[in-house]
């Protein structure tokens, strides 16, 4: 297996209010260092690892990471990293900034595109910020890829209840939205038994991105599905238009997706891209290299965010949807699917909470119960192929053991340490935020390793001043042949299925 993290952070201010400063300079250029950039605000830090062949070097790398971010927030002033998925106190929306790349024509693409979902979702929703993992297994195809996300997205419930980690948000969060939570404490709102408010209706939604019944039945298929809305004009984003009367650009474009990123889900299939070509061009050009799991929340009780016992469930987990009969998607079962997220992550933790199977209600607590007992040889099975202690064992058997017991999972003890803090959310999360930059600031940090990290930032401003020289072409230009139609790739013959 080979795995890859990226995670998101708001920096905020020590009073648990959005910081407004651009990205610290001693972090390099958001543009081009390699492992540490900017998502959607210029005030939401990604940390970026590499690949690696074990769980124990992925984790080392992102705690590395880590510890350079910390170093650079601290020389530059007080500023924390918010430790939960969910924001901490938010501006109002048009305050937030929105992430800057320089003047090149693709760093002026990657704050158009972010100007353009500010425009489509609203500011805030942007904010919310999680983990990714990316994950392959060499010798996969794309039809088995592809088979592995319709389990996923079949299963996907049972990771939100054992892992959800955002139960609970700031008020400023919701003003002025309509929405089912309940308050608890002055600022905070929350749903009682919710696991992810992250991956439920106030997440990432949208009634546009509803209207997209996209199957995972094949590539072709998918790629089909993705460049329909890519080139199907929407016309509440006709009437944003791509600029203002002022000649300032809304959006890269007003068709239903701007770009292939915009497209949500739980799990994507993904490909190496080369420099300037589209997602989906690569997709159909080279298939599936890998998947990227995004309804991972934060664990504010983790000073990274992650566990290794985590990765080792997602890893079995992973390996069951690979290895299990994967039937065919159905509009049905896609509607079933999105119903069965919505609720679980509202009411996952609901005593007696049935979910929709096959057309039949089913209990939660058994389906899952169901599938940790399909993972328990494949679980045996890594532990025998890595000779060192059952890890993988012991992580399906905390999973079984956290099922039984709603109390012990991230989002019931996130409630309970609200509690403690006058029911209050901003609270909590920056104390924990704050023991987090404790603890990873405590860890030992190598004259070496500032070398190397001062490098890497010196040298991705060098690289952002280089592409900025080299372009030559008026952005307008860029921006018609970037998003046309002809760069998305074109349906894949026999030929070259077969090639």
């Amino acid at each position: 297996m080979r795995r890859g993290l990226e995670k998101e952070s708001l920096r905020a201010q020590p009073g648990g209010a959005l910081a407004l400063t651009p990205h610290p300079a001693a972090l390099g250029s958001a543009l081009t260092h390699p492992h540490i950039t900017t998502d959607f605000s210029e005030s939401q830090v990604e940390l970026v690892t590499g690949v690696h062949a074990s769980v124990e070097s992925c984790l080392s790398e992102l705690t590395e990471i880590h510890q350079a971010t910390y170093r650079a927030l601290a020389e530059a002033g007080d500023e924390l990293l918010w430790v939960s998925s969910m924001p901490c106190g938010l501006p109002t929306d048009e305050t937030i900034p929105i992430g800057r790349y320089g003047s090149s024509n693709v760093g002026r693409a990657k704050s158009v595109y972010r100007m353009g979902l500010g425009h489509r979702y609203g500011r805030r929703m942007q904010t919310i910020s999680g983990i990714h993992y990316n994950w392959s297994l060499p010798g996969v195809d794309s039809e088995a890829y592809f088979g592995l996300i319709r389990n996923f997205r079949r299963h996907a419930f049972l990771l939100l209840y054992l892992l959800g980690a955002s139960p609970a948000v700031c008020t400023t969060f919701v003003a002025g939205r309509p929405h089912e939570l309940q308050p608890l404490g002055d600022r905070t709102m929350h749903m009682p038994y919710g696991t992810s408010l992250r991956m439920g209706r106030l997440g990432y939604q949208s009634d546009a991105q509803s209207s997209l019944a996209v199957s995972y039945n094949s590539l072709d298929g998918y790629a089909a599905s993705l460049h329909d809305a890519l080139t199907r004009p929407y016309p509440p984003y006709q009437a944003i238009g791509v600029r203002n009367p002022g000649g300032d650009y809304n959006q890269l474009a007003t068709t239903l997706l701007q770009i292939e990123n915009e497209f949500y889900g739980t799990i994507r299939p993904k490909r190496v891209i080369f420099p300037g070509e589209r997602p989906l061009h690569a997709l159909r050009e080279r298939g599936v290299e890998y998947v990227e799991v995004r309804l991972l929340d934060l664990d504010p009780f983790v000073p990274i965010g992650i566990t290794a016992q985590t990765l080792r469930l997602l890893d079995v987990f992973l390996m069951h949807c690979l290895l299990s009969d994967s039937p065919p998607d159905s509009p049905q079962e896609i509607v079933e699917l999105a119903h069965n997220q919505h609720r679980t992550a509202a009411r996952g933790r609901e005593p007696g909470l049935c979910l929709e199977r096959q057309g039949q209600e089913v209990p939660l607590v058994q389906w899952g119960a169901e599938l940790l007992d399909a993972f328990v040889p494949i679980a045996a099975a890594l532990d025998a192929a890595h000779g060192a202690g059952p890890w993988h064992a012991d992580a399906v058997a905390a999973a079984r053991a956290a099922l039984h017991d709603p109390a012990s999972v991230p989002s019931a003890r996130v409630l309970a340490a609200v509690a403690e803090h006058d029911q209050s959310f901003i609270r909590f999360v920056q104390s924990r935020s704050e023991a987090t930059q404790a603890a990873i600031g405590a860890l030992p940090f190598s004259a070496e390793q500032q070398v190397r990290f001062a490098g890497l930032s010196e040298r991705s401003l060098a690289d952002q001043r280089a592409i900025e020289a080299a372009d030559t072409m008026p952005f307008e230009i860029y921006r018609e042949q970037y998003t046309s139609p002809l760069r998305l790739g074109l349906p894949r013959t026999k030929d070259r299925q077969t090639a």
